[in-house]
This record gives C-alpha cells, structure tokens and sequence, in this order.
C-alpha cells in the first residue's frame, strides 16, 4: 500500500469530518465522480461535489473514519469506513462498517464507489 495515497485518503476524510470543503475538495482530481447513495448515481467534478455535500449537510450530519486500507489487485484502494449519520439534532440514524473503493489519478482521487455490507 502507498503511504502517499493512504496519507491522502486519511486526510480527506479528516477534512471532511471537519466540514472543510476546500482542504477534502484539494485531494480531488478536477474529474472526479463522487456517488450520491442516496440517489444511487454519480456526481462528477469539484464543483458539483461541494453542491451535493452543502445540500446533505443540510440535511444530516455524518461521520466517517476510515478504519481499515487494501489495496486491490487492480490498483483501486478499499477502505474499511466507520461511518455514523445523524440527524441535525444529533440523533444516530445510521452506523455501521460500509467500504469505499478508491480510483486514484495523478496522485488525486478520481473516483469513490460506495459498497454497503
């Protein structure tokens, strides 16, 4: 496993933990593809990440820590996420282990791909 991209994934989510949209935003590839789980498609580039995350941080609050990296044979990274969501009242509504597989670009993330149980 690349420290470097390890490094880069661990801090991603610490920014994002911590609401700081531009430091998580500068570990994206300009082309980036972000899944909305939601909505069950892909948002895709910077731009269209920070309109997603201002609307679902409106709505809840989530958490996610990353407990555990693999890396796959074909290059993509899984991480292992302890990922909590609240309400904005601070009410659980969900937690558990889910994985999110990294595709790594120029040193960047260029796409997450979400995988539940």
């Amino acid at each position: 496993m690349d420290k470097q991209i390890q490094e880069l994934i661990t801090k991603a989510y610490a920014a994002f933990n911590a609401r700081d949209m531009d430091a998580v935003l500068s570990a994206m590839h300009p082309d980036v593809e972000w899944p909305r789980a939601l909505d069950g498609d892909y948002v895709h580039g910077r731009d269209a990440i920070r309109a997603h995350w201002t609307k679902q941080w409106s709505e809840v609050d989530p958490y996610a820590d990353p407990i555990g990296f693999n890396e796959r044979p074909d290059g993509t990274v899984e991480v292992a996420v302890h990922q909590v969501i609240k309400d904005l009242k601070g009410k659980p509504m969900v937690e558990g282990i889910v994985k999110h597989v990294y595709t790594v670009k120029d040193g960047l993330l260029r796409k997450m791909e979400l995988q539940l149980g």
